[in-house]
């Protein structure tokens, strides 16, 4: 094996221009595959980080079915007892309790059905975008003014029905879970979101505000958890099942289904388009190795000639294509490092924004992760070490006289 080797190597160092041409084509085939796969990969989780971020969260804590069919009364009671484990669970970068309940909003003569969100103002800046979907105005207060009145975030929609902005009195009109009416009388602090986004029709304001409006107690719906590592949704989630059984708590792809859907039937066509370049590429590599056997062919009949073995000539080339591949992965490496650099770090500003699963997506970046590298590595080799199985059958077959009469 130690003289194949060797002589494998020879040959590649002589063939100089056989070399570089084949070398050539797995190195931009790998760069072309690396590039694809981080393109892929960084679009799809980006879009999922800007989901998750949105509103969602990456697990969300619940009571009984409320996910699949929520109703006032069904919120967790005492939502305060989870926190302190939450605190001590390491994975759990943060978390907010959040209180859902329709509404009829008033201004002057117009009146619009909204979505009440109460929310924890300090909690919800760590775990959703929300905070940053201000258009107009400023963050809720934690506690209501001199005169009594709680600050209210409305959505862009709700401004437009209203005709109302910052400073302006909201009143709303709903059902308390304890069966009463439920009405109270807010200010205006901020409009976020745009007129198709998720919260055109909401209505946010803190939570101890939407707990006295709808008689809930220290209650809460929902309880969103975001993560340090978005890829331990599931292990996290069957952990925290296991801590608390009479819960129902889901990861993301279960609460928002639609939207997981959608992606993964988009990230179904990403992998046909994948495939294609992937065979691209296959192509490519098979026609420069047996175009490199096919000028050799005078040579493999020398070999014959003077007793080289059928199987050794098969090695032989095989070899060859297996070094070049090896040499060419690694410059690829190296060559391709930074422009995925760029792509993760600064990416494509797209020039018209993607709609995704309700999510506007304007920027394309790419994934530097170990993945993107070893992916393309390990199937340019496994492709390498494939295309040269028939021309070395070939080669170990051609009889000696008809090998070295050819030009």
């Amino acid at each position: 094996m130690p003289l194949l080797l060797r002589l494998a190597a020879r040959n590649i160092l002589r063939q100089k221009r056989r070399t570089l041409l084949t070398a050539l084509s797995m190195i931009g085939g790998y760069v072309l595959c690396v590039l694809s796969f981080s393109l892929s990969d960084g679009s799809y989780n980006n879009v999922i980080r800007i989901f998750t971020q949105d509103h969602t969260g990456h697990i969300q804590i619940h009571k009984d079915d409320y996910t699949t069919r929520p109703q006032l009364y069904k919120y967790i009671s005492d939502p305060a007892g989870l926190y302190e484990r939450l605190d001590s669970i390491g994975e759990i970068r943060a978390y907010a309790p959040r209180i859902y309940a329709p509404a009829l909003s008033y201004a002057g003569e117009k009146n619009t059905p909204v979505q009440i969100a109460g929310i924890d103002p300090v909690r919800e800046v760590s775990t959703s975008r929300l905070q940053q979907k201000i258009s107009q105005g400023q963050w809720l207060a934690t506690e209501p003014d001199a005169d009594g009145y709680w600050q209210a975030m409305i959505g862009v929609g709700v401004a437009e029905s209203l005709r109302i902005g910052i400073g302006d009195e909201l009143i709303l009109i709903s059902q308390g879970a304890d069966g009463s009416v439920a009405n109270d009388v807010y200010l205006v602090s901020a409009i976020v979101g745009e007129r198709h986004s998720w919260d055109s029709n909401k209505v946010f304001m803190p939570v101890d505000a939407a707990r006295d409006f709808l008689n809930m107690g220290t209650g809460a719906h929902e309880i969103a958890l975001l993560l340090r590592d978005e890829n331990k949704v599931s292990e996290m989630t069957e952990q925290l099942r296991a801590l608390y059984p009479e819960l129902s708590i889901d990861p993301w792809m279960v609460v928002e289904s639609t939207f997981f859907k959608t992606m993964e039937s988009d990230k179904r066509g990403n992998d046909f388009t994948m495939f294609i370049i992937v065979f691209i590429v296959f192509i490519g590599v098979l026609n420069t190795v047996l175009m490199s056997v096919l000028e050799r062919t005078r040579e493999f009949g020398v070999l014959k000639a003077i007793g080289s073995r059928p199987v050794m000539i098969s090695m032989l080339i095989s070899l060859e294509t297996l070094i070049l591949a090896l040499g060419s992965i690694l410059l690829g490496m190296i060559l391709g490092t930074p422009l995925i650099y760029w792509f993760a770090n600064y990416g494509i500003v797209l020039p018209q924004p993607i709609d995704v699963g309700g999510i506007e997506f304007s920027h394309m970046t790419g994934e530097f992760s170990f993945s993107v590298f070893m992916r393309p590595a390990l199937m340019i080799t496994a492709f390498a070490l494939l295309v040269s199985i028939p021309p070395g059958i070939r080669a170990a077959r051609v009889p000696p006289v008809a090998a070295m009469g050819s030009y």
